[in-house]
């Protein structure tokens, strides 16, 4: 049985926290995010500790996903985060024309696909692409997006996979003797 809701967490120095009734603000120095929570969930300040607790135990999952999700804000507006994709594949490449992301992946044309806002690009080399920002969950639905585009393929291998991604190879047919 998970305890993630229970778990007490710790308000970094430079970081302030709102309650206003469900709604849940983190401003920090690399900006502000806030989130609604259950109304059976409440959210208590003390000093620099932050607890989550709910009314019943039939609210088990919203506490622990509203104290997920809170600790996830307290790290992106302190620290931030990334996902570092990369592309495999002869012609396969990342290009940023301005604040245009440029992708091509083996397709009669190249992808454009449009950037959120809050989301910042590098790219390192024309084979990989880093994509920052404070929202966890932006950040990881953008790079999934990018990689849909151009799965990795378990015969050659070749697409767009994160950079941390083993991807499983299959040998293929073989010729009959």
């Amino acid at each position: 049985m998970s305890r993630v809701g229970n778990r007490i967490l710790t308000i970094p120095a430079g970081v302030t926290v709102s309650v206003d009734g469900t709604k849940v603000t983190v401003k920090g120095p690399k900006g502000e995010l806030s989130t609604n929570i259950n109304e059976h969930i409440h959210v208590e300040i003390a000093d620099s500790e932050l607890k989550v607790t709910r009314d019943n135990d039939n609210y088990k999952k919203d506490h622990g996903t509203a104290n997920a999700n809170i600790n996830n804000m307290l790290i992106g507006v302190t620290e931030g985060f990334s996902k570092k994709l990369e592309c495999v594949g002869v012609g396969y490449r990342f290009q940023l024309k301005g604040k245009e992301l440029v992708i091509t992946a083996g397709h009669s044309h190249p992808w454009t696909p449009e950037i959120p806002q809050g989301i910042e690009l590098e790219v390192p080399s024309n084979t990989e692409l880093v994509i920052k920002g404070i929202d966890k969950q932006l950040v990881g639905e953008f790079a999934a997006d990018i990689r849909k585009i151009r799965k990795p393929e378990p015969y050659k291998g070749k697409g767009i996979r994160y950079a941390d991604e083993t991807v499983q190879r299959k040998e293929g047919k073989k010729a009959s003797k």
